[in-house]
């Protein structure tokens, strides 16, 4: 069966330190229909890793570009509905992003120094551990909420919402956000959508990739697998009910869970 996609780029999330900090658990791999994933270098330059705003920019690049590009970040892209309601925030996700921003300026800062009070106004866009959206129950994972705990993808989640928003607008060709920007993907466009490394890393052996470079492999690779056997147009389209559809659409939906 042949794939849709020209190219699956799987990326392993930190949202350590600052927005231009080398982050080495920060990591990046790409595969092409005929090749496996191999991991990405960063620009030249005196630092050894990616930082958060290296991948955007490099991101932007990739998406402009003439190939159609599916990009898997582990990181939440929303928050749950119980958020939208508590700050009596409209069902929008692209306004939901520039919100966040005005609060959090994890484009600028230390997600830790904003948590503390040293920047932004943590207090008035806070949530609660205990929240969690839809897709997080389906599949057992944590809240973007819960912080300092094994497994959690808070820090992350906090850092990268930024970097959504900012590829959204300086991006020169249609991207789609999936599943804010529609469930069904239109013909010859890149697409960005939240992953969840968890779902599919057992599937592939280690050959001695650290934690986060096999996570960051076994997304472009998982995603390259489902292009080609079909299966993902299945994952784009998952079993939902009505409700939990409407639902969906402003927290966001983790590729892979049906």
């Amino acid at each position: 069966m042949v794939g849709v996609f020209d190219r699956y780029i799987g990326i392993d999330y930190s949202g350590a330190q600052t927005p231009d900090a080398s982050l080495k658990g920060l990591r990046v791999y790409a595969a092409s229909p005929t090749s496996e994933p191999v991991e990405v270098p960063p620009p030249p330059s005196p630092r050894k890793y990616w930082s958060r705003q290296e991948v955007a920019e490099w991101l932007l690049e990739q998406l402009n570009g003439e190939r159609r590009v599916l990009v898997g970040i582990d990181h939440g892209f929303s928050f749950p509905l119980k958020y939208f309601q508590k700050h009596n925030l409209p069902l929008d996700w692209p306004l939901f992003l520039e919100d966040f921003l005005l609060f959090w300026p994890t484009d600028r800062e230390y997600v830790l120094s904003i948590r503390q009070g040293y920047r932004g106004d943590y207090k008035g866009r806070s949530g609660n551990s205990k929240w969690r959206r839809l897709t997080e129950v389906r599949v057992g994972a944590k809240s973007v909420f819960h912080f300092d705990v094994p497994g959690s993808v808070a820090t992350a989640t906090h850092a990268g919402l930024p970097w959504l928003l900012h590829i959204r607008e300086h991006a020169k060709k249609d991207v789609h956000f999936w599943p804010f920007d529609g469930w069904e993907i239109p013909p010859n466009t890149s697409v960005i959508a939240e992953a969840y490394p968890a779902l599919c890393s057992h599937n592939f052996p280690r050959e001695g990739r650290t934690s986060d470079q096999h996570d960051a492999y076994s997304l472009a690779a998982w995603m390259r697998q489902c292009d080609w056997n079909g299966s993902l147009i299945e994952y784009f389209e998952p079993n939902l009910l009505p409700e939990e559809r409407e639902v969906a659409e402003i927290e966001g939906w983790i590729l892979g869970v049906r």
